[in-house]
């Protein structure tokens, strides 16, 4: 999913759905230290498969870089690109954190979905690859339950 030519540096327009759009990697210049990298997208956008519908909600991502860090420009218009995208939560939240796994190789990830209501009801989604480095410094999330998410 990487691309030839890194998008950093040069404009890029937003992809028009996931399947075209690319995420680029960055060496990890402290590859020889465990950290966590976190990136908050307070304003992700999909579209409701069935009703057609915008589904708006809060994407944060922690992870444990190895190797790679992953580049945020990219990041970005690969989060954009869900904006005309018609997909469930679960199938948003679990595909993103899959694609960021699969094109860096962390030591750890996690991902959650904190959706806005649909149809009256809350939808929040967690998802992660398996225990975090033992040494990582591991914060909450911070988003509260669903009271208005204020």
């Amino acid at each position: 999913m990487a691309s030839k030519k890194p998008q950093l540096g040069r404009s890029v327009p937003i992809p028009p759905d996931p399947e075209h759009a690319t995420l680029d990697r960055v060496p990890n210049p402290h590859a020889d230290k465990t950290y966590v990298a976190r990136f908050t997208f307070p304003e992700f956008t999909s579209i409701c498969p069935v009703t057609g519908q915008p589904d708006f909600g809060i994407l944060m991502i922690d992870y444990v870089p190895d190797k790679w860090l992953v580049e945020s420009k990219s990041l970005k218009l690969y989060l954009q690109s869900f904006r005309n995208h018609g997909a469930f939560h679960e199938d948003c939240t679990v595909a993103i954190g899959a694609a960021i796994v699969d094109l860096l190789k962390p030591q750890w990830l996690r991902i959650g979905g904190y959706f806005n209501p649909r149809g009256g009801m809350p939808i929040d989604v967690f998802w992660q690859t398996g225990a975090p480095p033992a040494d990582a410094w591991i914060t909450d999330q911070g988003i509260p339950p669903y009271r208005g998410r204020g």
